[in-house]
């Protein structure tokens, strides 16, 4: 009887320990997954922070180019504006050689 008492609490006790056992592993890979998904989380966000640099990089460059597009527009405009104003002046010289020559 006492042998079997012994028997039976041996097996509780064995019992007892695999589900220790099972519960640290079960508690161990809810840690891995825990770990594993905020590493995930972390990867996320550099990726996004890198987005956002290159974004801002392809606004500050489509900035440079609009600002270069129009420095070059405004360069023309005056190169046009100072070649109409030579041909006045070569105009008017002209006319005031021929008002002479009368």
């Amino acid at each position: 009887e006492r042998e079997r008492e012994r028997e039976t609490e041996r097996e509780t006790e064995t019992d007892r320990e695999t589900e220790r056992k099972r519960q640290r592993e079960k508690d161990r890979q809810r840690e891995t997954d825990r770990k594993r998904e905020r590493r995930r989380e972390t990867d996320r966000e550099r990726g996004r922070e890198r987005e956002r640099e290159r974004e801002t990089e392809r606004e500050t460059e489509t900035d440079r180019e609009t600002e270069r597009k129009r420095q070059r527009e405004k360069d023309r405009q005056r190169e046009t504006d100072r070649k109409r104003e030579r041909r006045r002046e070569t105009d008017r010289e002209r006319g005031r050689e021929r008002e002479r020559e009368r």
